[in-house]
């Protein structure tokens, strides 16, 4: 690959028969190598969750509700749902929605707290424990979205996430 600069528009070229974003988005011309990026990254982000909703669609749960059942499930004791919140992968979410639909699938239970009657407690339901047993079967599909990198390759794109992350 090697970068013409015309103006202030970055054109990258590749020597590789496949063209990634170029060829899935269907544009050649980014403004630059870090907004190329940053369109790669929500790209790939709505991709890989497209494939994740196909394994979970079978259990009838969203990867919200699968964040919300694994993060219970680590836990030893009952969460908040604002605890929930701050461990979730999208902190945008509305937990309290979503528990609520978890209760009514029978995934979790909700109590009041006994130590702060303002705060209510989440645990995950049998039935919860099941659909994560059930899951975790599955977790061979969801390692295969990625296998095309190399376990090193996979360290690696890790490791450059994180460091991206630092900075904010």
């Amino acid at each position: 690959m090697y970068g013409k600069i015309r103006g202030n528009v970055c054109t990258f070229v590749y020597t590789m028969h496949y063209m990634g974003i170029e060829k899935d988005i269907q544009q050649e011309n980014f403004r630059s190598i870090y907004q190329k990026l940053s369109i790669n990254l929500i790209f790939s982000n709505n991709w890989i969750t497209e494939k994740i909703k196909l394994v979970l669609q079978e259990e009838d749960i969203t990867h919200q509700q699968y964040n919300i059942l694994r993060i219970l499930r680590g836990s030893k004791k009952p969460l908040s749902t604002l605890q929930i919140r701050e461990r979730m992968l999208d902190k945008m979410s509305d937990t309290s929605r979503i528990v609520e639909r978890l209760v009514k699938k029978d995934l979790v239970e909700k109590k009041v707290c006994d130590t702060d009657k303002r705060l209510v407690d989440v645990r995950i339901s049998q039935n919860g424990l099941d659909v994560l047993k059930r899951l975790d079967e599955k977790n061979g599909e969801l390692d295969a979205i990625l296998d095309n990198l190399s376990p090193n390759e996979a360290a690696q794109l890790s490791d450059l996430l994180d460091k991206m992350r630092e900075r904010i």
